[in-house]
């Protein structure tokens, strides 16, 4: 960022990546003003996603000598944090956000498990009940006994549903996201980080074919802000989270990157309409704690530290 200095201090880098994590706690309402302007979530992803994923083809195609060696990988990192991106933006949009959000919040555990399986990290006993933690809290936060508690509604209208379904895989794939980015060693960052527009871009674009979605009729007001939206907000949400996170310590980029979950909770409390009862506190403090937990572990042995981070386009 030519706006930025080079070599930052630790108070001007913290406050660039509270910036960001504000941005991305704040995204959901400019995704449900969309929403109830008529227009569907791949659709939204598409305009919004996939055009910056135009400027990022070129933006990879500029770095292909260095990634080339592991081109499988940054397939992978397309695929996999496409899929990421835009099961999170479309269960954000569809969802109730609190609900969303604690769920997408579960990656951490994930990552642990991700990196236990295929990189053959030897996990540590607090991360383990970090792991135990978080899924306690899933419990709570889906209803707990009741299955429908936490929110204060029935169980059956607040049973598990395909918008959890969209939450839980947004942050399953965002874990594996994670993990092949730690695999591709060789691939640089700005290609780690752009080519999940393209895989997001990409993937909106067949799940509108196959539901036979178009673009309704819409204002031209409404096309610039989906632009704006993609190229001003989605762009510099991810520049200035690359800036944070690349001038901090790892387990402190972590942390405070859990202001996006206080920001997108507080928020859709406070302005939102959503509620939450003792049992929704109980779990999401949880799954919160879980990962606290795992932004302040130590990098496992001979493995490269990457950045807690739970967004759907930022990869480390």
């Amino acid at each position: 960022m030519s706006l930025l200095p080079a070599h930052p201090t630790d108070r001007l880098a913290t406050g660039v990546l509270l910036f960001s994590a504000s941005l991305w706690g704040l995204s959901w309402i400019p995704l449900k003003g969309f929403v109830a302007q008529g227009l569907s979530g791949p659709l939204i992803a598409l305009c919004a996603y996939g055009s910056v994923g135009v400027l990022a083809v070129w933006l990879l195609w500029r770095d292909r000598a260095a990634w080339r060696a592991q081109w499988a990988l940054v397939l992978a990192l397309t695929l996999v944090g496409g899929w990421a991106n835009t099961s999170f933006v479309n269960a954000l949009m569809l969802g109730d956000v609190v609900r969303v959000m604690f769920l997408f919040y579960l990656s951490p555990v994930w990552s642990v498990l991700g990196g236990w399986l295929f990189l053959k990290e030897r996990i540590p006993p607090t991360r383990w009940a970090a792991v135990a933690a978080a899924v306690v809290g899933l419990w709570l936060v889906l209803g707990g006994p009741g299955l429908g508690g936490a929110y204060g509604g029935s169980g059956e209208a607040l049973a598990f549903g395909w918008v959890d379904a969209l939450s839980l895989s947004a942050g399953l794939a965002f874990a594996a996201n994670n993990v092949i980015a730690r695999a591709a060693h060789a691939v640089p960052l700005r290609t780690k980080t752009f080519c999940v527009f393209i895989g997001c871009g990409l993937l909106s674009a067949l799940a509108s074919g196959l539901t036979g979605q178009s673009l309704p009729a819409v204002s031209g007001w409404v096309v610039l802000a989906l632009l704006a939206y993609g190229f001003g907000w989605m762009l510099l949400a991810t520049v200035t989270w690359q800036y944070g996170v690349s001038h901090l310590e790892s387990s402190r980029a972590g942390v405070i990157l859990l202001a996006e979950l206080v920001v997108s909770v507080g928020t859709a409390l406070a302005f939102g309409g959503e509620s939450l009862t003792p049992m929704g506190w109980a779990g999401g403090a949880l799954i919160a704690v879980a990962a606290l937990a795992e932004a302040l572990a130590s990098p496992a042995p001979d493995t490269p530290s990457v950045s807690v981070s739970v967004t759907g386009v930022r990869t480390p």
